[in-house]
């Protein structure tokens, strides 16, 4: 092996002659490393997206929601009690969801409005941290100068925008589940006042969402003891799915349990496919740097044909020949993916954490999101060192089938 690969260094260092060979190994170099590097990036950022649209989607909804097939759940402090015992199962707190009218001095809009609990939330969902102005805690009623205020509201950034409203302002609620008259529906109204803005930068979220206390959201839904639902997190994130069935397996056949990537199907399913096909693209890259690596390595296998069949009259085999090409086509790959990855790294590391990348606001982040996962790293570099390896195969074997006999005959 050491013959092998000091005749393998010895062709990579082309002499002066022959230098044009070096150069052709330099770009195939250059190829690898470009495409390992693109490849690593493409990967970072789009990890980085799934990431951010994973914590923004979590930070208002749950990780496994609990529902009943016959409608509301009337015990659902029981059932809560069950949910708790099912391995896996971290908090569980309950909800209530529904479309309200929300109105204030300046104008009105339609919202989806949610009860939560405000003593169990925090063990479940995320809220908090996107909260701008005030806590879930203030959505209990409290008192004021000695006289009760009204229940407290917390509204997305861009609805509070639409109202006209800020911090201590009171909206009111207007929902058409009221008492049936002879001249129609009657509409229920409700006063609150707002404790609290959050901001998620998802503008569905913060256009057209509200929070009030459950308690409120019972008493203006008039459903007293009842939830629509309950809102369960997971010690583990990507075991939510197995924690639903696990749940199921407990409630009976009378609850269902779907996890978050169930209910977001849609727009997680979109981001897998389009890092699919963006990590398809860029290993195209480094297919080309492969073919670099095999008109590179047959250039060298016509250059030295002389040279090959000298070794093979002085007793060197078919194999060592074919590994000698095989071992500088690994050279290069080698060379060219650890190139790649030093620069991929280095260049996710800059955008992370200098973020000069700016995004529109159509975007749920204001920066290029990166997210560099150790598994993607080792799988890109195997693959570019497959890929190389695959490359030197048909010059190695073209090299051993030199026949010194003839390759000699005029010299």
């Amino acid at each position: 092996m050491y013959f092998e690969w000091f005749v393998c260094l010895r062709y990579l260092r082309a002499k002066r002659k022959h230098g044009f060979i070096s150069i052709i190994s330099l770009i195939s170099i250059a190829g690898v490393m470009v495409g390992v590097m693109a490849l690593i990036v493409v990967l970072a950022v789009m990890t980085g997206f799934t990431s951010e649209f994973r914590d923004k989607i979590l930070g208002i909804n749950s990780q496994v929601v609990v529902q009943n097939y016959t409608g509301d759940i009337t015990n659902y402090e029981e059932v809560a009690a069950k949910v708790r015992t099912v391995k896996g199962v971290t908090g569980v707190t309950p909800y209530l969801y529904s479309q309200a009218m929300i109105t204030s001095g300046e104008g009105g809009t339609g919202a989806v409005l949610r009860g939560l609990d405000p003593a169990t939330a925090q063990g479940v969902l995320s809220l908090e941290k996107h909260l701008r102005q005030g806590k879930i805690a203030d959505l209990a009623a409290g008192q004021s100068n000695g006289a009760r205020r009204p229940p407290g509201i917390i509204l997305g950034k861009e609805l509070a925008a639409q109202l006209h409203v800020s911090m201590d302002d009171r909206v009111r609620l207007i929902s058409a589940s009221g008492p049936l008259t002879p001249m129609g529906v009657l509409p229920k109204f409700f006063t609150c006042q707002v404790v609290g803005i959050f901001e998620t930068g998802m503008y569905e979220y913060d256009s057209g969402l509200a929070y009030v206390s459950l308690a409120t959201a019972q008493q203006f839904f008039d459903l007293p003891g009842a939830v629509h639902g309950l809102e369960v997190k997971t010690r583990d994130l990507n075991e939510a799915g197995q924690v639903a069935k696990r749940i199921e397996q407990v409630l009976g056949p009378n609850f269902f349990a779907k996890d978050w990537m169930r209910m977001n199907r849609n727009i997680f399913s979109a981001l897998a496919l389009e890092k699919t096909a963006l990590s398809v693209i860029m290993a195209l890259v480094v297919m080309v740097a492969a073919f670099n690596i095999v008109s590179t390595l047959i250039m060298v296998v016509m250059e030295k044909n002389k040279d090959i069949a000298i070794l093979k009259s002085m007793g060197a085999t078919s194999g060592s020949i074919m590994r000698i090409f095989i071992y500088e086509g690994l050279v290069i790959g080698l060379a060219g993916t650890f190139l790649g990855v030093l620069g991929g790294l280095g260049l996710c590391a800059i955008l992370s954490r200098y973020q000069f990348i700016k995004l529109p606001d159509v975007y749920p982040v204001s920066t290029l999101p990166v997210l560099v996962l150790p598994s993607d790293v080792i799988l890109i570099a195997l693959s570019a060192m497959v890929i190389t390896l695959v490359a030197t195969l048909y010059p190695s074997w073209q090299a051993a089938k030199v026949d010194p006999a003839v390759a000699l005959r005029y010299e």
